[in-house]
């Protein structure tokens, strides 16, 4: 027997004893990623909007907010 003769029953042998195993071996190890980057994308979001500026509402508008309502307003009824 040559040693491409033995490599091929070798090949064979591996891919009849562990071949489905190494599938299911990649499988979970990219389901392990995805959770795992999942959660950290969670943990990321979950920082990023504690640390956003909230802003100061009052529930008023205020004289320029008014301003720039009735300026806009005004602008659109003179291009008519």
């Amino acid at each position: 027997m040559n040693s491409k003769e033995e490599a091929e029953l070798l090949f064979k042998h591996g891919r009849l004893s562990g071949g489905g195993s190494s599938i299911l071996e990649y499988e979970e190890r990219a389901r392990v990623e995805r959770t795992k980057t999942a959660n950290l994308r969670a943990l990321r979001l979950a920082r990023e909007a504690e640390l956003a500026p909230k802003p100061e509402s009052t529930g008023r508008t205020t004289e320029k907010q008014v301003e720039q309502k009735s300026s806009k307003t005004f602008r659109r009824h003179v291009g008519i």
